[in-house]
């Protein structure tokens, strides 16, 4: 019996994130394409079985996020009941200028993969280019050399489908690391709890820390507000060429317009355009990865002073044994600067939004189910703990929140786009 509708739930309820692992999953059946509302969604082509089906709700970070494999935890590392699992924190950048200058903060992550690649560890990195199916999107890349790495340097804030490619690098049957958004890389752990290549072909899992990306409605906006057509955008880059850089628009005529980091995305995280899954996002810290790397912004947001003088350096979190070998392998083979620790009230400093939603995220979960939605399930991330932080008041309060946004429809990709 076709099980379609059952997939097109997690679309409907303003899951997907549109990672490309199910249809990397079932290439004969489902592709990525450009939906009506402007996001990258999973089309299908033919009926899906209640099998496939079962199979893909295993996985899917729209309905489940985890974090590291109980197997990685070993006696080195310790747990933060917001942070995870913690092996080492390192205030770390790249060694070489220009990928220092050209990433997106540090180039911490550029760094790895550029040791990674040098030492013969990985054949290749699977990450995330500029470009797709426009100028704001990412694409997959599969990267083999320094120059390659380099050029995918800097964040993506668009859709992007990473995952797509996932099965096609596997076939391949050589060894390589990947680098995705956290929810990405929950998709592949859990992926390798059924598929043994997972873990025999991909040497390291690595992430930043993310706070979400922008809807297409949001670039839209965002463009229009400057004036921007967004038919004559040739390129966009969201971050680098400085800490973090400026948002460069090229158009087709040549031009270029720059915009800082704030005018992009306001100095208030509440103002902040985000899909529906991000803004309930379970962990954006990065619990599945070996290494993650986030901003050090105190307070969270970067000010002027910091934009125009900051040279860039990356807080660097080694969540497992094979992480924090991988950071001092990097360091001492000259690819990678460590400078100096940090500690998780740094962190929390830094990254307040990812402490706030960590907590707040089981009694929102509540309020989609009372919503008649599907929850996230959050193995390993510790929900029902943070949740207890908030007070009955607050976290009623958070519960009646989502009940209210799933009410006016906030959950459906359309909605920015309508309203």
């Amino acid at each position: 019996m076709a099980d379609n509708a059952r997939f097109e739930r997690i679309t409907e309820e303003g899951k997907c994130i549109g990672c490309g692992l199910c249809a990397s999953m079932l290439p004969g059946k489902l592709a990525m394409a450009v939906a009506p509302s402007g996001y990258l969604r999973p089309a299908a082509s033919a009926a899906l079985s209640e099998e496939e089906t079962d199979a893909i709700y295993a996985v899917c970070p729209g309905l489940v996020q985890t974090g590291l494999p109980e197997e990685l935890i070993g006696p080195e590392t310790r747990l933060d009941e917001v942070w995870g699992p913690i092996v080492r924190i390192d205030m770390a950048y790249a060694a070489d200028p220009e990928s220092r200058h050209r990433a997106a903060t540090g180039g911490a992550l550029t760094a790895l993969c550029d040791y990674l690649i040098a030492s013969g560890e990985a054949r290749a990195i699977l990450h995330v280019a500029a470009g797709g199916a426009r100028p704001s999107f990412g694409k997959p890349q599969v990267s083999e050399d320094h120059a390659s790495v380099l050029a995918a340097a800097g964040s993506r804030y668009g859709p992007s489908d990473p995952l797509s490619a996932l099965h096609a690098l596997l076939d391949r049957g050589e060894p390589f690391a990947l680098v995705a958004k956290p929810c990405d890389l929950s998709a592949v752990r859990l992926l390798g709890r059924r598929e043994p290549r997972v873990g025999a072909l991909i040497t390291h899992f690595l992430t930043p820390v993310c706070g979400g990306f922008m809807p297409p409605f949001g670039m839209d906006a965002f463009l229009a507000r400057n004036g921007i057509d967004p038919q004559e955008v040739a390129a966009l880059s969201y971050r680098g060429y400085g800490c973090p850089g400026p948002t460069r628009i090229t158009l087709r005529s040549g031009a270029v317009i720059d915009k800082t980091y704030l005018e992009l995305w306001g100095s208030d995280a509440s103002l902040w355009h985000l899909p529906w899954r991000c803004k309930i996002c379970p962990d954006g810290t990065g619990e599945a990865a070996d290494v993650a790397a986030a901003d050090a912004w105190p307070g969270g947001a970067p000010t002027e002073e910091m934009m125009a003088e900051d040279p860039g350096t990356n807080v660097v979190i080694a969540r497992s044994k094979a992480g924090a070998e991988l950071v001092a392998r990097a360091a001492e083979a000259g690819f990678l600067v460590l400078d100096g620790g940090a500690t998780t009230a740094d962190l929390d400093d830094w990254q307040p939004h990812q402490v706030n939603k960590k907590i707040a995220s089981g009694a929102r979960y509540q309020g989609l189910r009372e919503a008649g939605q599907l929850g996230i399930e959050t193995p390993g991330l510790r929900t029902a703990a943070l949740r207890r932080r908030m007070d009955a008041e607050t976290d009623r309060a958070q519960i009646e929140g989502a009940k209210q946004r799933i009410a006016i429809g906030k959950h459906r990709d359309d909605f920015g786009r309508e309203s």
